[in-house]
């Protein structure tokens, strides 16, 4: 997958760990955006590092996808914990 691949699985894998954790974030939109971004490429470098899973070349691969929701997943609710009561 190229790196616009990536960025484009990293704003849809941003808006399905939205979906799924729905609520006020620090950053609103555009934080939630890079959130996906980076956690899809967080979540690929964990499956192809330790999960013993190379990225697939192809962009419909259902475990590249389960990474990426899952590293904006984990991203979003650290990125929660640490700024998400400064706007009270």
């Amino acid at each position: 997958m190229t790196v616009i691949s990536w960025i484009i699985l990293g704003l849809l894998a941003g808006a399905v760990a939205k979906f799924l954790l729905p609520g006020r974030d620090p950053g609103g939109l555009v934080g939630t955006t890079l959130i996906g971004i980076a956690g899809a490429f967080i979540g690929g470098w964990i499956s192809a590092r330790w999960l013993d899973h190379p990225i697939s070349k192809d962009f419909y691969d259902g475990a590249t996808w389960a990474a990426a929701i899952g590293g904006s997943l984990v991203l979003l609710v650290g990125y929660r914990l640490l700024f998400g009561h400064s706007r009270d």
